[in-house]
């Protein structure tokens, strides 16, 4: 989405359509066009005004991680030695294909990441040898997710 200053424009159908593709983004656009009550090429017009606007940056296929054998999901808080060492840390972090995401924070930790892992043993391997092993990283505290409980996008 664009600054606060650029705001996206949307009016009651572009939500209306927001909604439907949020649901299922591979609903037809023509079903999407007969439950709105307008024509599909509207609806496609308004897809290519939406995505313009930098409010819709793509669509994608969500994979189960578990049918992969992924089963340990953790947040790892990362202490640096230095702020300097952010940006170095985070091109070190990119190349570690366990890690989902990557925030800068406020509060203890330079930098919070979310890992998805097969199991606990995998999670160590990432821990001792990847994550820690990055110059400027000083220590780091692991959170577990036991279970995720709330999975959604904003409210439109």
């Amino acid at each position: 989405m664009k600054t606060s200053s650029s705001l996206a424009k949307i009016d009651g159908i572009d939500k209306k359509i927001l909604r439907f593709l949020m649901e299922d983004a591979r609903k037809p656009v023509l079903e999407i066009a007969r439950s709105i009550g307008i024509s599909g090429a509207a609806i496609h017009q308004r897809l290519r005004k939406l995505e313009a606007s930098g409010l819709l940056s793509g669509s994608k296929f969500i994979v189960n991680p578990k049918s992969l054998g992924y089963t340990t999901m953790a947040y790892i808080g990362i202490y640096l030695d230095k702020a300097m060492s952010n940006p170095m840390a985070v091109k070190q972090l990119e190349k570690i294909p366990e890690v989902l995401e990557c925030h800068y924070t406020t509060g203890n930790w330079s930098i919070l990441i979310k890992v998805l892992c097969r199991d606990n043993e995998h999670l160590m391997q990432v821990l001792n040898k990847e994550i820690q092993a990055i110059e400027g990283v000083s220590r780091t505290e692991t959170f577990i997710s036991l279970a995720q409980q709330i999975d959604r996008q904003i409210t439109i």
